[in-house]
């Protein structure tokens, strides 16, 4: 059989699944018995099926799983987690052929799931579409491997290659792309765990940080604001999206009376519950004169953000592109110019991995080398 062919489905409809399977990964499964697809499924959102229990249960027919194979894009999990084992399940059901896109780099799992489906004497092929399956699951294995979220630079610049005018009257974002490209900015929010940006974007600005052209939860916010200026009234701490907000001195936040009990909540913040069970607003200090980058990453580590997509301003980009804490750069250039402004941000460790016209916008996509 044209294996390849097959885990190419499995990663059309894992896609499916991304943005609503954290911390697990959206994988996506494929049975086929004599050539012809009999089920397939996807992961569902956390606490849910994983993919291998959905393909399995889409199929009409059990009898047709003695002699099926099982396509996946990730090696099938040996632990009880929130579901029980997928490995075991393919063999209760006594699928005699299994085939996996990668490996699943977690401590937990780790080639266990192979072990185990051998040792029921089954018929075990890794590495098909090894690449793509990685591509597609790069947020999980940054995650569970660099031990940080994965980070994607975004932002638009003009022709001339600005980001940002000199001046503005008023206290909204100045449009360099179109509204395509806007609808599927808000598609990727849509995919991501989180979106960081930083305090002169948010006094420029105001912004909302949420998906509204496109369906799909709202990512996390993620503030930098060292001194405490954003005013209490800026939509980022309206408490309707969870909002975690890194400072510098715990003595300026004592200060600030905009802000009760807030002492009490810096205790909490460390909490990985405390996103789901409080207020929905949390602050938490860090050095802002050294690492800062790396110091983020390790904070929205243990609140385990998975990816993060970082919006700006140039300030804040630069400090991940310094730090070289970036894996991806999505970059529009619109069909404008300013003359004068604020200056994109410049990455040099880059290759470029897609071009494509969006209307009258450019869309070009880098990877950290």
């Amino acid at each position: 059989m044209n294996h390849e062919f097959y885990i190419q489905r499995c990663l059309q409809i894992a896609k499916n699944g991304i943005g609503t399977t954290r911390p697990n990964p959206s994988v996506g499964a494929v049975v086929v018995c004599d050539d012809i697809i009999i089920g397939e499924g996807f992961t569902s959102p956390y606490g849910g099926n994983h993919a291998e229990v959905n393909a399995i249960n889409s199929v009409k027919n059990q009898k047709l799983l003695k002699r099926a194979t099982i396509y996946v894009t990730l090696e099938p999990c040996a632990h009880h987690g929130k579901t029980p084992p997928c490995a075991d399940l393919i063999i209760e059901k006594e699928i005699p052929n299994i085939v996996v896109g990668c490996l699943d780099t977690n401590s937990l799992v780790f080639g266990k799931g192979i072990e185990r489906l051998k040792k029921a004497n089954r018929n075990v092929v890794v590495g098909v579409c090894e690449a793509a399956c990685k591509e597609h699951h790069k947020r999980f294995f940054t995650f569970q491997n660099k031990k940080r979220p994965y980070i994607i630079l975004k932002w638009a610049e003009t022709k001339d290659k600005l980001i940002a005018p000199v001046t503005k009257n008023k206290q909204k974002p100045v449009w360099i792309s179109n509204e395509y490209s806007q609808q599927l900015v808000h598609k990727w929010r849509s995919q991501e765990h989180g979106i960081l940006v930083g305090t002169n974007t948010v006094i420029a600005d105001n912004p909302l940080l949420t998906v509204r052209s496109w369906s799909g939860e709202n990512p996390i916010r993620i503030v930098l604001d060292k001194s405490l200026r954003i005013s209490k009234n800026a939509t980022v701490f309206d408490r309707t999206v969870e909002t975690i907000v890194f400072f510098d001195k715990k003595e300026t936040i004592r200060k600030n009376s905009s802000f009760q009990d807030i002492d009490s909540r810096i205790d909490k913040a460390k909490n990985d519950n405390f996103l789901k069970e409080h207020s929905k607003l949390i602050f938490e200090q860090i050095d802002f004169s050294s690492s800062l980058a790396e110091q983020i990453c390790k904070v929205l580590y243990t609140h385990r953000i998975q990816s993060v997509l970082v919006e700006g301003g140039a300030q804040t980009l630069q400090t991940f592109i310094k730090s070289n804490i970036w894996d991806e750069a999505r970059v529009f250039v619109g069909n404008i110019s300013f003359g004068e402004g604020v200056k994109a941000p410049e990455i040099l460790n880059r290759t470029l991995i897609s071009e494509e016209k969006i209307a009258d916008d450019i869309l070009r996509v880098y990877k950290n080398d």
